[in-house]
């Protein structure tokens, strides 16, 4: 404990970045320090990713607990996420999570990444209820809470917006990630270009866009064709944000996942969110995207909710669904 708070050490290692963080159950944010994988050209590759973590984890570590100022054994909840992401990855911060917990006998608490992302986003915005737009890299999401859940309204069936981002920048030679780039450019189209604009019910398709954007690569302005594709793939998002909104009655949209730091994706939302007389919360770029505090705040979320693991319930579940969380904590 830290001044007679629980303090929770949270580790995040799905795929580019591994992240370190420490809360405390008022969520004052003692530490949140991070190492991202990058790239000049082409993608990630998930055993780089993993040797990447490999060669950060300790120092990541070491200075979360230094800037934190705690002791490993001032640590009372130790949480990791447990997925969805890469499974190299995700073992790396699970193991590394695992070894603190069981040498220093403390509570140990796997937590479901995108959950930690909606529960950081909601605490620090200061949203009650909202509809949640989750657009990450390996994941594009429409989530509400409803019967001690959070549903899934409507999802990508394929990659999600922000692997349409990345890889598109690659076939613009940027390297990974391009997103940031990309939207930059966005600003910079001054013509639409037609593109397929895919959505079947409540859930999204993105690969037929990505398709034939990287067709059109060598006909069309880069500035155009990254305007064009953000636009299209945005304004899938958008549709099928409102139409849940007009299902649930919800007056609040956040928008979270490291893909809501982009300036275009905010424009848009904020429009339609203005149309309908909806708030916006946007979740502060520190914790849109990966990190540590997420994983950190939701396992101390969890842990005073009375959730306890066995190390055998801790195994990496690269598939774990939103949706199979059940929420045992007021929201």
């Amino acid at each position: 404990m830290k001044g007679g708070k629980l303090v929770c050490l949270g580790i995040e290692s799905t795929a580019h970045t591994f992240g370190a963080g420490i809360v405390d159950e008022k969520c004052n944010i003692l530490a949140n320090e991070k190492h991202s994988y990058t790239t000049e050209s082409g993608g990630m590759i998930p055993r780089e990713i993993a040797d990447h973590h490999l060669q950060w984890a300790e120092s990541v570590l070491k200075n979360a607990l230094q800037k934190a100022g705690v002791g490993i054994k001032d640590i009372d909840v130790f949480a990791f996420a447990q997925g969805p992401g890469m499974g190299p990855a995700l073992k790396v911060g699970a193991v590394a999570t695992r070894t603190l917990a069981l040498l220093h006998n403390k509570p140990l608490l796997g937590v479901n990444h995108p959950v930690a992302h909606i529960e950081i986003g909601k605490k620090l915005c200061g949203s009650r209820d909202p509809l949640v737009v989750y657009a990450s890299g390996g994941n594009s999401q429409i989530i509400g809470y409803e019967s001690n859940c959070y549903r899934v309204f409507g999802e990508t069936l394929d990659i999600g917006i922000g692997n349409l981002f990345d890889s598109f920048g690659r076939e613009l030679g940027i390297g990974f990630p391009a997103g940031p780039k990309i939207d930059e450019m966005y600003f910079l189209g001054k013509t639409l270009i037609e593109l397929p604009y895919t959505v079947k019910g409540m859930d999204l398709v993105f690969s037929g866009l990505l398709t034939v954007a990287s067709k059109k690569a060598k006909s069309h302005s880069k500035e155009d064709l990254c305007y064009s594709l953000m636009h299209t793939s945005i304004a899938m998002l958008c549709e099928v944000t409102e139409r849940a909104l007009a299902h649930t009655g919800k007056k609040e949209v956040l928008l979270t996942g490291g893909v809501a730091c982009s300036k275009a994706l905010q424009k848009m939302f904020q429009e339609m969110c203005d149309a309908r007389g909806v708030k916006l919360f946007v979740t502060p770029p520190a914790v849109a995207i990966d990190n540590g505090l997420m994983i950190a705040w939701l396992g101390l979320l969890m842990h005073k909710s009375g959730v306890k693991m066995s190390v055998s319930e801790t195994r990496v579940n690269q598939k774990f669904r939103t949706d199979h969380v059940k929420v045992t904590w007021k929201v």
